[in-house]
């Protein structure tokens, strides 16, 4: 029996989202993600018909749901101005995941700061012990996706959040890219926390500064940055990411869960999927 099961993040494909359900199936998936913020799946506009018809084609695929992604964008919850409706909007994530039947909510708060006083800090430990409560009594867990902050500081905001309601999305990529941290110690650092990862491969070139690079990612500035002189996403195994000894860290720790694949570049995401499909399952 396989150590975990494979996910595919849908919008991957850059279909519409029925297609890209249905595609997922196609190349091999026991599971999928799905973007639920804007467009169609719009946690706040999906009417309950729609869940409804969702949930049923997902079942028809003979799919589960590993993971929604309420990713909200922008700078996630530094900003106090922008929470309230951040806050109103993720607590409608989390409706719409209890409706369809998934425990994993993944998103991004923006670069947790290096310390504990500052005030982005205390905003984001904020929202993230409000969130959690109401997810908790959801029966819900949102995972805060790695890569801004070293794991050992995201580690110590979450002991801070103090909440089952609060865990991780582990993307091994985003850790190696931005960086250059070990994904293998990640999984260590962060073992009670994580309950979802993505299944991701990249390079650093230079080494760089995650805030710079955060914030260009929320203001739409990235290519003042030239990312692909710093960065690139490359398909599974073309990486820096030690695949073997990663995924046996994360049977050590006892994770049993989705390594869901995220394909953000490429010109031929399919082709790039699928290949990640059976590279995983040659090693679970």
């Amino acid at each position: 029996m396989a150590r975990f099961k494979i996910g595919v993040m849908v919008d991957s494909f850059r279909l519409p989202i029925p297609e890209g359900v249905r595609k997922a199936r196609a190349v091999g998936a026991d599971g999928m993600q799905v973007y639920v913020v804007e467009g169609a799946m719009k946690a706040e506009t999906l009417s309950a018909g729609a869940r409804s018809a969702f949930k049923a084609l997902v079942a028809e695929c003979g799919l589960e749901i590993s993971a929604l992604c309420g990713d909200l964008g922008g700078h996630g919850f530094q900003i106090a101005a922008e929470n309230d409706t951040k806050i109103r909007r993720s607590k409608a994530v989390v409706d719409l995941a209890v409706d369809l039947g998934t425990a994993v909510v993944t998103t991004h708060i923006g670069v947790i700061p290096a310390t504990d006083d500052d005030p982005v800090f205390q905003n984001q430990l904020a929202v993230c012990q409000e969130l959690g409560a109401y997810a908790t009594a959801r029966g819900v867990c949102f995972a805060i996706e790695t890569g801004p902050e070293p794991a050992t500081r995201l580690r110590h905001f979450l002991d801070l959040v103090a909440s089952p309601g609060i865990g991780v999305n582990l993307d091994p990529a985003n850790l190696v890219m931005v960086l250059n941290d070990d994904p293998v110690q990640a999984v260590f650092t962060l073992a009670p926390y994580i309950v979802h990862t993505h299944a991701k491969d990249g390079v650093q070139y230079k080494p760089c500064d995650p805030v710079k690079v955060y914030n260009a990612f929320a203001e739409g500035g990235v290519e003042g940055l030239n990312i692909g002189e710093l960065f690139n996403e490359v398909p599974l195994g073309q990486g820096a990411v030690d695949w073997n000894r990663y995924l046996a860290a994360l049977e050590t720790i006892g994770y049993r869960g989705y390594l869901t694949i995220e394909r953000e570049v490429g010109a031929n995401p399919e082709a790039d999927i699928r290949t990640a499909v059976q590279f995983l399952k040659a090693r679970i």
